[in-house]
């Protein structure tokens, strides 16, 4: 694949209390000459809320509008997600917008919990409110610390969710506390409870990777496209890709991506959690850099496959 980076696109300046840093995990949706990227912008203590950031759909380098107030708060203590929320996939039904997310909650014997809950739009967008108190992807035997969905597709009259899980924590090479876990996949007849236990679609790769996540699919033609976010205990956050025919069966090549961290600047060494779109006949790749994009997100523009 070819591609032209954007460069930084929008993060936080740091003057509103509840969005000091980081424009976490951008998930993209066309709303009429603009896209609409969610993102989850951190408070002092690193406590996540859902924001976004219009761009123009022919231009998204050009910022249009940045939401005044977090979209989605955090939940009410004790809930699964009074710790953190972070946006994951964001899907139009009808007159509504579902947006998946993750919620956090601190542990005590582990660093957190992640699990997916859903929030609905009414007004296009400006505002979500929670479907429910609890997950709608809640934990099983296999899926102990983390569960949440990274991408959902409506897709010949069946709804295809994407989502990570796992039940571990490993420490890597600089000896820091990280999750481990690989991206599963789990049909749902409504679109929000998962039909039965998931199944793995994308192991965790050779040579120490511990994690592969935050899929984003698209479907070209009979193609589905996977990217995705992956590392290695020795090395920095990067980003993988896979195809499959069937949604089920996925060959990975990382390298037919050719999309890597730039030499200098805010993805000078991660390039990580990506959210594809397609606008005007044209796909954009938003991700993050740095530091789990402490700095913002950038934008890379596909020139060919």
């Amino acid at each position: 694949m070819e591609w032209r980076k954007l460069g930084l696109v929008w993060g936080p300046d740091g003057s509103r209390p509840w969005a000091r840093s980081s424009a976490l995990q951008p998930t993209p949706i066309v709303l009429g000459d603009r896209i609409r990227v969610y993102v989850g912008v951190r408070d002092e203590d690193g406590v996540g809320r859902v924001s976004f950031v219009d761009v123009a759909g022919d231009d998204p380098s050009r910022v249009l509008r940045v939401s005044e107030k977090p979209v989605l708060d955090i939940g009410v203590p004790g809930t699964f997600d009074d710790n953190g929320v972070i946006p994951c996939a964001i899907v139009r039904r009808g007159s509504q917008l579902y947006l998946y997310y993750a919620g956090y909650q601190l542990g005590h014997r582990v660093k957190f919990l992640a699990f997916g809950g859903l929030a609905i739009s009414d007004d296009d967008g400006e505002t979500f409110h929670r479907y429910k108190q609890v997950p709608i992807f809640e934990r099983t035997d296999d899926e102990i610390f983390f569960k949440a969905p990274h991408c959902v597709l409506y897709d010949g009259g069946v709804w295809r969710m994407w989502y990570s899980g796992g039940s571990e924590f490993i420490i890597d090479d600089n000896g820091l506390t990280k999750p481990k876990y690989d991206t599963r996949y789990v049909e749902s007849s409504d679109g929000i409870t998962p039909d039965g236990p998931g199944r793995i679609v994308l192991p965790l790769g050779a040579d120490g990777e511990y994690r592969n996540g935050r899929s984003t699919v698209i479907r070209t033609g009979d193609v589905y496209r996977m990217f995705f976010v992956c590392a290695a205990t020795d090395t920095r956050l990067r980003l993988g890709y896979a195809e499959s025919t069937d949604a089920l069966t996925w060959h990975r090549d990382d390298a037919k991506l050719n999309l890597e961290a730039s030499g200098e600047g805010f993805d000078s060494r991660d390039i990580s959690y990506p959210g594809i779109v397609e606008c005007r006949g044209r796909y954009y790749l938003f991700y993050n850099g740095n530091n789990y994009g402490s700095e913002g997100f950038g934008c890379a523009e596909l020139l060919s496959w």
